[in-house]
């Protein structure tokens, strides 16, 4: 027997090693390229993005995110979900130590050869599984893993609401530009078409020019009608967006300015590692990753040995016929160890699922890492092919205006016919609209790099998400 008990005892570390719990990696490489292939902005230097919206010196913007974000269903969802992970990692945590319950009873009656008696009972009963394993620690590390991605995400909402607005927000801005543009053009029209008509009673005017210009001046007011329901259209989603009542949301759009699109809003980095770690969705995606690892060596270690210990407290306290009884009782134990044997293989599918499930949340991270590459990439081009075309843009508005001014003085003098006076007008309000359009078009590839580079948000801002995701 002696001989036995030395046996076991020597060879536990063994048995012990051999139960180790291996999970597979819990980061796995993104396997980005080392540079950006698009040029660079601004030299390539890194910028802090979180509060890049004042530099557009646009106090209204930044009002209308901040609305935005408080009525928010994406970022009132994902804080709820922060909510639901820590209670989770609560949860695991308190597996790693003993529960206690306690009972409080009391009776009154008769029982065979007893005289009517009252007791009173209470008791405190503990039990606690050992860890021996590290399962539970395991399982503890991936809730936690779960509520920094959550964490994560609630940033990434915020983000993405504000890249919403902000484009929803130069929409409208771009669309009153186009429409004072076509306003004047169809104002313009009308009287071009006012004047013919008083030509063409004199005589001095053919009817086909009149009708010519009568044309004219309908298709003008034709697109500037088209013109303003697309603006009512753009404004009506911005009021969906930030909860504000229309008529106010009208007022401060009339007092503030069409913001510039030359100035330099931020800058990034030239390595894409560096900014893909300012990306809260893909800190969430690898956190996912570190979470399945963590769920594989749980199932791994559900096919392990358990240690339990248990205990309790009880005190009696009877009276019958005057008489009192006290009684209490208390023991440790039992040490009992739990020896998994045969559960038809429902813990070897568990181990399957849970790394099949670390193999997508692998290929998901990966996934994420190259379409964040591919956003910044994009909103690269788009911002080098803009800053291209903007000063042939300019001077292209510039002629055409010059040639339209031009042309109308000599419709006037009586030198130049209708049809090229509304030849030069056509080119010329086209090429101011082409001026409006590639600003907006700048403004929204800088905001799509806001977007593709994170928004600022660093790893470290877990630390305030609690505090604020759980602002009413």
């Amino acid at each position: 027997m002696h001989v036995f008990r030395w046996s076991f005892l020597g060879t536990l570390p063994l048995w012990l090693a051999a139960c180790a719990v291996t999970p597979p990696p819990a980061q796995v490489p993104a396997l980005a390229a080392p540079q950006w292939q698009a040029p660079l902005p601004h030299q390539g230097q890194l910028g802090a993005l979180s509060t890049w919206w004042q530099r557009l010196d646009d106090p209204l913007l930044v009002q209308l995110i901040d609305a935005a974000e408080n009525v928010s269903p994406s970022v009132a969802s994902a804080a709820s979900r922060i909510q639901q992970a820590r209670a989770t990692s609560v949860a695991a945590g308190a597996a790693l130590g003993p529960t206690l319950d306690g009972s409080v009873s009391a009776s009154r009656g008769v029982q065979s050869g007893v005289p009517l008696a009252t007791s009173l009972q209470a008791g405190l009963q503990t039990s606690w599984e050992i860890d021996v394993f590290g399962v539970n620690r395991i399982a503890l590390d991936a809730a936690q893993s779960r509520q920094q991605g959550a964490q994560a995400l609630w940033h990434d909402a915020r983000v993405s609401v504000a890249a919403e607005v902000a484009n929803q927000y130069i929409d409208v801005r771009s669309c009153e530009l186009v429409r004072a543009l076509t306003g004047e053009d169809a104002k313009s029209r009308r009287e071009t078409a006012r004047l013919s008509a008083l030509s063409t009673r004199a005589g001095f005017t053919a009817p086909a020019q009149d009708a010519l210009a009568r044309a004219s001046a309908a298709e003008a007011n034709n697109r500037l009608v088209q013109q303003l329901a697309q603006c009512e259209l753009s404004l009506k989603a911005m009021v969906a967006l930030t909860g504000l009542p229309e008529a106010d949301l009208k007022q401060k759009l009339a007092a503030a300015p069409m913001p510039a699109a030359e100035i330099a809003l931020f800058s990034i980095a030239s390595i894409p590692a560096e900014v893909l770690a300012q990306r809260p969705d893909i800190f969430s995606a690898e956190r996912d990753v570190a979470a399945a690892s963590f769920d594989v060596g749980n199932a791994q270690g559900q096919r392990f040995p358990k240690l339990g210990l248990s205990g309790n407290i009880s005190a009696v306290r009877a009276y019958s016929e005057g008489v009192r009884s006290d009684l209490t009782t208390w023991s440790i134990g039992p040490l009992a160890l739990s020896l998994p044997l045969f559960d038809g293989g429902v813990r070897r599918a568990n181990i399957v699922a849970a790394q099949a499930r670390y193999d997508e949340a692998a290929a998901v991270y990966r996934g994420k890492v190259r379409q964040a590459v591919r956003e910044v990439e994009e909103a690269l081009v788009n911002l080098r092919s803009t800053a291209d075309r903007a000063a042939d843009t300019q001077v292209a508005a510039e002629g055409y205006r010059a040639s339209y001014t031009a042309t109308q003085a000599r419709y006037k003098a009586g030198v130049a016919s209708l049809p090229e006076l509304e030849d030069a007008r056509r080119t010329s309000v086209a090429a101011d609209t082409t001026v409006v359009s590639l600003q907006r078009e700048r403004l929204l590839a800088w905001v799509a790099l806001y977007r593709a580079a994170g928004g600022g948000w660093q790893p470290a801002d877990l630390a305030t998400t609690t505090a604020a995701s759980n602002q009413p």
